[in-house]
Formats: structure tokens, C-alpha cells, sequence
């Protein structure tokens, strides 16, 4: 058993991340802002410490990371200016590994992204090439992880297409051909959790991708096909891209932004596959989808139905 820290831990990844490593024994702490929130999530998990918590306080940081074995690093935004990116992906890895250093807490897992890169296009890349940047300078023993775009159940990524599916007569797409390399929840998670004891693991810096290749059209055109839904996708030029990211601006929890299109000048791909430090292969994309999209959809329609009835 080892005593985690699961720092971002509330999230959809993070969730499955902390019922893999309670299962298998490990005392894991993971700190959120928003306890009742997750109660019925987290709290049946044995071995699990739900912990109401605020880590951008240095105080509780060092309170949290005292006495554990490994720290887990989940922390991501999609949104925001340079101001927010920066305290999230680059200020809270530098505090965290400092925490890290002058406890000995040796051992730390850190989320990034692939595409991270300090000379990247969007806010998001450089961001998340700047927290790789001080992670490599340290002298902490650790993992980096790089996915590509996640999907599994509660996803935002695959569910987010189905929902705009339903509503809207066509789809107007930005990116269209920007290229992705879906990988399964339980494929990063099950990463992760080696992580924790593999020991030859450290100082890696690891791919974690699917099997195969799609651009965004057509990700978004098998998301319409696996739930019986037909609508014409239309490619956005960049201009008419940038009106519809100011637009969506406008939303409370905007799908889009300007930065999110800076992010998909680049291909989210890794031509080398799946990191060959694990030993497994990647669970394909149309071996899991369809078991939480077609479900969904089954559920709509009947939904629906009952609607019709009444």
C-alpha cells in the first residue's frame, strides 16, 4: 500500500483514477473544493480520504502533501487567459514540487497533454510545456503523461458531440481535419496506477494514444452514426471559426474559445503509438463508445416515447 496524494482528482479522469488505486489498496487522499459534490461518487470507495480542501493555499498544500508516498498531479483547464493557464498548469506544479522536495516526497505522476510545447500556438500548449519544463529541472523522480483526447463514460468529448447532435440541425465545425488519437479513460488510468510502482517508469515521459487516427469530422460523424443521428457536417473556414468562438464566448461554460482554435492548428497525435514502456496495447475506440452513446441514445428515445404518450 502506498499513501497518495491525488491532487485534481474530482474530474472525470480523476474519478476513475482514484476508485483504480483505492481498489487495489492504496490510501488515497484527494482534496476538492467542492466535497458534497462528489460524496456519492467517491465516498463508497474503500481506502479513499475526501478531503474539503483549497491547494492554491500554501498552508494546506503542505498540510496535504506531508507524510505521503506519491503525488498525483490532474490538474487542467481547457479556458481561461494566460494569467489563469499559467496559475494552474505552471505556478501549482512549481509549489507542488517544491512541497515535494523539502518533504521528500520523491515520487510524483504529472498530468500534461500532448501538444505540450513552450512554442506552441495556444496558451493552453505553452502552458503545459512550461509545467513539463520545471517537472524535467527537478529532482523529484518522476512520470510524465501525455493523452491525447480522452473518452470513456462522462466523458466531454464524444458525449459533447452526441449532445450537439441532437439539438441541432447541422453541425458547423472548426478543425475539421485537425487530427486526434483518442485513448480510453481505463488506458490512461491503468498508466497512472503503474506509475505508482514501477519504478522503471521514472524520469519517462509518456504517449498515451489509441489505436487509431481520425480527424475531428470524422470523430464527430461516427459519433452521429453510433447514435442513429444523421445530420450534415459543415468544415468552418478559420474566419467563420473565430466568429463562432466569440459567439460561444458569450455562453457561462463556452464549448468553444479562440484559444481552443489556436490549440487545434496542431495535430493531437503521436505516430509512435501507444508508449511502448506499458505492456499493452490501447483499447480501440469503437470497442468502448458505442456501450455509453448507444445506451444514451436508447435512453432519449424512450424518453421521448413517454413524452408522446402523455
Amino acid at each position: 500500500m502506498s499513501k497518495i496524494l491525488l491532487i485534481g482528482g474530482s474530474g472525470f479522469i480523476g474519478k476513475q483514477l482514484a476508485a483504480r488505486l483505492a481498489k487495489a489498496g492504496h490510501a488515497v487522499t484527494l482534496p476538492t473544493r467542492h466535497k458534497e459534490n462528489n460524496r456519492e461518487d467517491l465516498l463508497p470507495l474503500p481506502f479513499l480520504r475526501l478531503v474539503s480542501a483549497d491547494i492554491n493555499e500554501d498552508a494546506t498544500l503542505t498540510r496535504l502533501i506531508a507524510g505521503q508516498d506519491v503525488v498525483i498531479n490532474l490538474v487542467g483547464i481547457l479556458q481561461g487567459n494566460e494569467a489563469s493557464f499559467k496559475k494552474a498548469h505552471v505556478t501549482l506544479t512549481e509549489r507542488i514540487i517544491a512541497e515535494c522536495t523539502a518533504q521528500n516526497v520523491n515520487r510524483y505522476l504529472h498530468m500534461s497533454a500532448l501538444g505540450a510545447d513552450i512554442y506552441g500556438p495556444s496558451m493552453y500548449q505553452r502552458s503545459k510545456g512550461e509545467a513539463e519544463a520545471r517537472v524535467k529541472a527537478s529532482v523529484l523522480d518522476w512520470t510524465i503523461y501525455r493523452p491525447s483526447v480522452v473518452f470513456g463514460q462522462e466523458d466531454q468529448f464524444l458525449n459533447l458531440f452526441a449532445s450537439l447532435l441532437k439539438m441541432a440541425p447541422f453541425v458547423p465545425l472548426a478543425g475539421a481535419e485537425t487530427r486526434f488519437q483518442p485513448v480510453w479513460v481505463q488506458d490512461v488510468t491503468r498508466a497512472f496506477a503503474l506509475g505508482v510502482t514501477d519504478k522503471t517508469l521514472i524520469g519517462k515521459t509518456l504517449s498515451l494514444v489509441g489505436p487509431k487516427i481520425y480527424t475531428l469530422k470524422e470523430l464527430v460523424a461516427y459519433t452521429a452514426q453510433t447514435i442513429g443521428i444523421c445530420r450534415p457536417i459543415i468544415s468552418l473556414p478559420n474566419f467563420l471559426a473565430r466568429v463562432q468562438a466569440s459567439v460561444m464566448s458569450l455562453l457561462p461554460n463556452p464549448p468553444l474559445s479562440h484559444d481552443n482554435l489556436d490549440s487545434l492548428r496542431v495535430d493531437n497525435i503521436d505516430t509512435a503509438g501507444f508508449a511502448p514502456e506499458l505492456a499493452w496495447q490501447p483499447t480501440a475506440l469503437e470497442a468502448i463508445a458505442p456501450l455509453y452513446l448507444a445506451g444514451k441514445q436508447q435512453r432519449y428515445n424512450q424518453l421521448r416515447s413517454q413524452a408522446h404518450r402523455n
